[in-house]
C-alpha cells in the first residue's frame, strides 16, 4: 500500500469510530401491536435496526440504546393533564426493548424521562411544566468515547427521533438518520415528512441504510 493510500485508509477508519449508533425507544410500548402507544407498523423497520447494530458492532463502535422510562403518575401523561396515554412506565412490559430487537451486552444504556419529565430527545429533558430543561448522561458518553458524529434509528420519526436528531447538531455533532431504520406516529397527516424537513433544514442528513 502506498503512504497516500495508507493515510487515506487511517482517515477513514478514524471517522468511522468517531461514528456512534442511537438507537432511540425500540420498546414494547411503541413497537410491539399490544402497546399502549404503538407506532402503525413499527415492527417493520426493526430488521434494518438489528442490520446496523451487527454491522456498528464488528467495526468496534459505540451503540447507545435510548428509553422512555417513566414513572407511574407524570405530567406527561393524559391522565395527569399531558397528552399521551399511559406507556413505558419503569420496569414494566410496556417499558422493555422490543423482543426482536438486538441488544448488544456492552452498549450504553440512556434512560429519559425517569422524573416525569417529557424525554423527547435522548439528550435532554424537560419539564412538561416549567418547561425547565436538564440533560441525559448521553453527551457525556459520547464525548467520553470521542465521538464526532451520530448515526440515528428508531422510534418515532416525529418525535423522539427527529428531537434527538435535532439536539445532536444543535450539540455540534454531525448527524444522519435513515429512513428505512424510523417510522412515525402521525398525530396529524404530515407529521412525518415535516419532521424529515425540519432535520433536513438543521443540517441532518437523511439517507437510506
Amino acid at each position: 500500500m502506498t503512504d497516500d493510500a495508507s493515510k487515506f485508509s487511517e482517515l477513514v477508519t478514524l471517522s468511522t469510530q468517531n461514528t456512534a449508533l442511537i438507537v432511540v425507544d425500540v420498546q414494547n410500548d411503541f413497537v410491539d401491536p399490544r402497546g399502549s402507544l404503538y407506532v402503525q407498523d413499527a415492527q417493520s423497520v426493526v430488521p434494518n435496526i438489528n442490520s446496523m447494530i451487527s454491522n456498528v458492532r464488528s467495526e468496534g463502535r459505540l451503540i447507545v440504546y435510548t428509553q422512555d422510562w417513566h414513572p407511574e403518575v407524570t405530567p406527561h401523561f393524559a391522565k395527569d393533564g399531558g397528552i399521551w396515554p399511559v406507556h413505558c412506565v419503569g420496569d414494566t412490559w410496556g417499558a422493555e426493548f422490543y423482543g426482536e430487537l438486538v441488544v448488544v451486552p456492552d452498549g450504553e444504556f440512556v434512560r429519559k424521562g425517569t422524573g416525569g419529565e417529557d424525554g423527547y430527545s435522548g439528550f435532554s429533558v424537560r419539564d412538561p411544566q416549567t418547561g425547565s430543561e436538564s440533560d441525559t448522561a448521553l453527551e457525556r458518553i459520547l464525548q467520553e468515547r470521542g465521538a464526532e458524529q451520530v448515526d440515528v434509528v428508531g422510534i418515532a420519526t416525529d418525535y423522539c427521533v427527529k428531537e434527538t436528531a435535532l439536539d445532536a447538531r444543535r450539540r455540534g455533532l454531525s448527524t444522519v438518520v435513515y429512513r428505512n431504520c424510523m417510522k412515525g406516529v402521525e398525530l396529524a397527516s404530515g407529521d412525518t415528512a415535516a419532521a424529515i424537513d425540519a432535520m433536513i433544514h438543521a443540517g441532518v442528513e437523511v439517507l437510506d441504510a
